[in-house]
């Protein structure tokens, strides 16, 4: 399974203490992939820094470039399909030239992507991809 991580979602789980901590305990683990660009690589230690600190973003960078179950990505083509917040269309981008699965989010911004046949893009919230990461560990 193939995913795209909105980075509010990787700031939610980067704590064990958050209920979410399972999502990056399973990437670690390698129980799914990442898709990520170089924006959104980014935007991670731009948010990271600014949430927990440079030497935290520093590290989590680090991790990243180095687990195998991370795909860096280069979407050549913009499809343009959030107009509501333009930014957020990286996340879009890089799921569709991933083939990514699922666009976790909890931002509204992609309800329109519910809407949009072509190309699909289909987003899980936090609360759903946990649980079937849950299922998935206990399958396994």
């Amino acid at each position: 399974m193939t995913v795209v991580l909105d980075c509010n979602i990787l700031v939610m789980c980067l704590t064990s203490r958050s209920p979410f901590h399972i999502i990056y305990q399973s990437l670690i683990a390698g129980k799914f992939e990442v898709a990520l660009s170089s924006e959104i690589l980014l935007e991670y230690e731009e948010i990271i820094q600014q949430k927990y600190g440079v030497s935290t973003a520093n590290a989590l960078i680090s991790l990243l470039k180095e687990l195998p179950n991370v795909r860096y990505l280069a979407p050549y083509y913009k499809w343009k399909l959030i107009e509501t917040d333009p930014d957020d269309n990286k996340y879009a981008d890089c799921a569709i030239a991933g083939q990514a699965d699922y666009l976790v989010t909890e931002d509204r911004h992609f309800s329109v992507l519910k809407n949009t046949p072509f190309p699909k893009v289909s987003t899980i919230s936090t609360d759903d991809f946990a649980q079937l990461i849950k299922e998935l560990n206990s399958a396994s």
